[in-house]
């Protein structure tokens, strides 16, 4: 039992800042990003039984992370808010640039089923094939979606860049 709780404890902090940048993308709240993270380890340590392949941990943690944030909003509705506009967050080494607003503006304005597949690969390192699983997709599909969602975003960022120049 020490052995399991050790490797989880080795698991939980070689991928906690991770899972709580894909949580930040999801839902935009630093708080809520947390409890998102934490329910997902306790989950995680629920269930670690049902972990097979000890190298597929990290894609089991996304998911169940990803299912989580879903179940936030099955059991709340979420206030209704402008997409481009992201609230105020507390600098913790978080970039606070100009550059990175645009691009989490322009982050927040992709549709979940481009942004999700985006944050899957940029944030969590995730192959297609991966994100596939994670997302209950093929892997065509998923290579579709990346492909759009990294179109929209150089649309949305070159909009942003001729806006700024015209003024």
């Amino acid at each position: 039992m020490a052995k399991i709780r050790s490797e989880f404890d080795t698991l939980v902090h070689a991928l906690a800042p991770e899972l709580f940048r894909y949580a930040m993308g999801l839902c935009h709240n630093p708080h809520t990003a947390e409890d998102l993270v934490q329910e997902t380890f306790l989950r995680g340590w629920r269930s670690r039984t049902d972990l097979r392949d000890s190298k597929a941990a990290k894609a089991w943690l996304y998911t169940i992370l990803r299912n989580e944030h879903a179940r936030l909003y099955e059991r709340q509705r979420p206030e209704a808010c402008d997409p481009t506009v992201l609230p105020d967050v507390p600098d913790r080494g978080y970039d606070t640039s100009a550059e990175a607003f645009v691009l989490r503006r322009a982050l927040a304005t992709l549709q979940a089923d481009y942004r999700d597949p985006l944050l899957l690969q940029v944030v969590g390192g995730f192959s297609c094939r991966e994100i596939g699983d994670i997302l209950k997709l093929n892997t065509n599909t998923v290579l579709t979606r990346l492909f759009r969602a990294r179109k929209t975003l150089r649309d949305l960022l070159t909009d942003d860049l001729q806006q700024e120049a015209s003024l």
